[in-house]
């Protein structure tokens, strides 16, 4: 799903208990009396942190209560994990909205719990794509390889046994994916994302890399 800009994100949240935006750190977002996390000890989002936050909760929010969460994949595990329930069932008039710059980065757990957002605007194909050239060939031929030509990559690419090798490729191609859908504006780039997604997130925990590699991606 997408949205325009980032004034759209306070009306998105309010239908949804726990929202993804996948929107650039220049992008300002503002919405009255939110409670904002952001990183401050170690430039990440402590336990501690949410810990307070959840407390303020318990009290029966009477209005739309939003909860921003920036950038939300600076959270530790454990304070991601502590969440988890109350992301899931965050109680009445209650909204958490995490917003970061790569959706991979957020733990599977918790998008599998959100709706999710891209932002709507053909700005970020100006920006380059951070990986080395070799991960970017890779994510291009992933994102045009047949279903027959999975084995023979997935061999290629796992000939080191690096799985952070892999995850960036997967990485890389998802946003490569993202891109070229504004380019061009074929659907044939979006349908791609949820297989990418899925492929990422088995590896990540630790699947078999070429198994997934083939099986999610076919």
């Amino acid at each position: 799903m997408f949205f325009d800009s980032a004034s759209d994100i306070q009306k998105i949240a309010k239908n949804h208990s726990t929202s993804i935006f996948i929107l650039p750190s220049t992008e300002k977002v503002t919405i009255k009396n939110a409670i904002v996390l952001e990183p401050q000890e170690k430039t990440v989002i402590t336990i501690e942190q949410i810990r307070s936050v959840l407390e303020r909760l318990k009290l029966k929010q009477q209005k739309s209560q939003y909860i921003i969460i920036r950038p939300a994949d600076k959270m530790q595990p454990e304070t991601a994990n502590a969440i988890l329930k109350n992301l899931e069932e965050p109680g009445e008039n209650i909204h958490f909205i995490l917003i970061t710059e790569n959706l991979t980065k957020i733990l599977p757990t918790i998008r599998s719990r959100s709706a999710i957002y891209f932002l709507k605007n053909p700005e970020p194909l100006s920006m380059q794509i951070t990986a080395d050239e070799k991960t970017k060939t890779l994510a291009k031929k992933l994102l045009t390889i047949k279903n027959q030509g999975l084995i023979s990559f997935a061999n290629e690419v796992t000939k080191n046994k690096d799985r952070e090798y892999v995850l960036n490729i997967l990485s890389t191609a998802i946003e490569m994916s993202y891109k070229a859908y504004f380019l061009n504006h074929k659907d044939v780039f979006l349908k791609k994302i949820p297989k990418l997604l899925t492929a990422y997130d088995n590896i990540a925990m630790n699947g078999h890399i070429k198994l997934h590699l083939v099986a999610d991606l076919c």
